[in-house]
């Protein structure tokens, strides 16, 4: 096996490691909009790190690393402004 294939496979794997890590708790957000247990600045940090890697991946025509973290990038999008929704209802009732 080559460098270049070892290499790809590694990225690949990664890729469904970083999905599967990410789609199951923004599906579990979307379905019950419940965000209780999310901490804000982790998601925010996450969401950013995922971003920088879109652009790595871009700048270095780097696919899985595009692809991945553009998924990501949208699962935390999508948590943030649940849970944003979320905390501004809470404050409003308070």
């Amino acid at each position: 096996m080559t460098t270049a294939l070892i290499t790809e496979i590694v990225g690949y794997t990664a890729a469904i490691c970083m999905v599967c890590g990410y789609l199951p708790q923004a599906i579990y957000t979307i379905r019950t909009r419940d965000t209780d247990g999310i901490a804000l600045p982790t998601f925010l940090l996450l969401g950013a790190g995922s971003i920088f890697f879109v652009i790595q991946g871009l700048l270095l025509s780097n696919w899985p690393l595009v692809i991945t973290n553009t998924i990501t990038t949208v699962s935390s999008a999508i948590v943030f402004g649940i849970k944003v929704h979320n905390d501004r209802r809470k404050r409003r009732k308070n």
